[in-house]
């Protein structure tokens, strides 16, 4: 040491200024740098190593998500493994702010001038800061992460794709304080393509009566009819089935969400779909979610009042090409029963749906993914397994690259009061052969959608079908088709 400030004092003070300023640089080029060239060579073969370990698991990671996507980001997020990450961005700051004054101490800043020594010391407490204080910053970031993955998503059972696809019940709930819990207001089933991600969204309407319930479950049991007023308190819709279910328990023992349970069965009966997971969005919060990304983008064919009901019309979304919707307007987008239907309503809602699938980009998730992620806590509800997150979001991904197609049971093909069950599942059968006929035509590159695709249909549930009450040959009136609501 005594012969390294010796030699020191041998340099002019511009080159000694310029030594410092290297070291500095060198340690936030590659840490531990300066260590090797004027310091302890220990202490920077150990930064060294770190340096190395970090990248090959970077590398190791690019590589998996190259093979396996899902893999990587169901590896990536695991709460278990974004604490570890967490951890490693701690320490990692505190290393590298201490390389920096490390590096200071090397360049013998008392042996500068004072105004070479003043822009040393600033130059390092800014390179402290900046670097120490993004890590930090990510860490904050990963610790949102894990707390909105921890929140959200469950330890439930993962459940398989059934003739390829995965089928997840979205539910509406709209609990306030005017109404008694929750009734789900909006039910729609995304039937998704295991392979390609293709998407079917099939809306439901909520006063759905008569529902009947597979085989051997307690609702089956105790409604071996379908869904009847004899045994409701209050109108037996779909809608209804919820209530009835939370308000049971004793039907569901062990089961902490029976209302979601029965809504899911419910569906599943009425689709002759197997529903692998639920989503449950409460509309009341949907307003800060939607704030969150940034809003979304539609074509409105109409106008929708705000308000309506029991409150007076505050005004109107207006139509219009190339509509942006922040998040209260888009809600009452959604929401609105003023002046429409509630198949209107349903075909709305869909839209919001495929706007937020469309348009809603990694690059937003990344950067605003801390309100997202906020919002999400106090928004959603479901019970897709934190193991299964990578694959939904490997399938979100492809199918953003594709239209999202769709049916609606609603009148006049169906009448909501005595409805043809029979009728619905066949119609819902079609549109997602519909679906995977345009994947097989693009795999065969012909661009024809002739080829028969596989059937899609389960058994049938435990109760008996009414009889149609229209003509199985009159088209749906799907309302996406016909009435020009809105596209996202």
């Amino acid at each position: 040491m005594p012969q390294e400030k010796a030699d020191l004092r041998n340099l002019s003070e511009p080159v000694r200024f310029k030594r410092a300023l290297a070291l500095l640089l060198m340690t936030l080029i590659l840490p531990g740098s300066a260590q090797i060239v004027a310091g302890s060579k220990r202490a920077g073969r150990w930064a060294w190593r770190v340096i190395a370990g970090l990248l090959a698991i970077i590398i190791f990671i690019i590589v998996l998500a190259l093979i396996w996507r899902a893999g990587a980001i169901n590896l990536m997020a695991r709460p278990g493994t974004l604490r570890i990450v967490q951890i490693l961005l701690i320490l990692l700051a505190i290393g590298w702010a201490a390389l920096f004054v490390d590096a200071y101490r090397i360049a013998q800043p008392m042996m500068l001038e004072r105004n070479h020594r003043l822009a040393t010391s600033i130059l390092d407490g800014v390179l402290v800061f900046v670097v120490a204080g993004a890590l930090i910053w990510a860490s904050s970031f990963v610790n949102t992460q894990r707390d909105f993955v921890a929140s959200v998503f469950g330890n439930g059972q993962e459940s398989n794709a059934e003739h390829g696809r995965y089928n997840v019940l979205l539910m509406g709930g709209d609990s306030g304080a005017d109404r008694i819990g929750t009734r789900p207001d909006s039910m729609t089933v995304a039937s998704i393509d295991a392979d390609t991600g293709r998407t079917v969204l099939i809306g439901l309407p909520r006063n759905l009566a008569k529902v009947p319930f597979p085989a051997g479950t307690p609702m089956a049991k105790q409604f071996p009819n379908g869904f009847q007023w004899s045994k409701c308190a209050a109108e037996c819709l779909l809608n209804a089935v919820y209530t009835y279910a939370a308000g049971h328990k004793n039907l569901f023992p062990g089961d902490p969400n029976p209302g979601e349970t029965a809504t899911s069965q419910a569906v599943s009966a009425v689709t002759g779909l197997k529903i692998n997971y639920y989503v449950l969005i409460d509309l009341a919060g949907f307003r800060d979610l939607l704030n969150a990304v940034g809003g979304i983008t539609l074509d409105i064919g109409k106008k929708v009042p705000i308000g309506g009901g029991s409150s007076p019309i505050k005004g109107y979304i207006e139509a219009g090409k190339n509509q942006h919707l922040d998040g209260y307007h888009a809600l009452w987008f959604a929401r609105s029963r003023a002046e429409s239907s509630d198949y209107e309503r349903m075909t709305r809602q869909k839209c919001v749906m495929s706007a937020m699938l469309n348009q809603l980009s990694p690059q937003t998730v990344l950067t605003k993914f801390q309100g997202i992620a906020s919002a999400s806590k106090q928004v959603v509800k479901t019970s897709i397994p934190a193991g299964e997150l990578g694959t939904f979001t490997d399938l979100a991904l492809d199918a953003k690259k594709l239209p999202v197609s769709s049916f609606s049971a609603v009148p006049p093909l169906i009448h909501t009061g005595n409805p043809d069950f029979d009728l619905i599942r066949t119609k819902v059968a079609q549109a997602i052969e519909k679906s995977e006929a345009l994947d097989k035509a693009a795999e065969s590159g012909d661009g024809k959608t002739t080829d028969t695709p596989k059937s899609t249909t389960t058994k049938k549930p435990s109760t008996s079908t009414s009889k149609p009450t229209s003509s199985p040959t009159k088209p749906a009136n799907d309302v996406d088709d016909v009435a020009s609501i809105c596209k996202a």
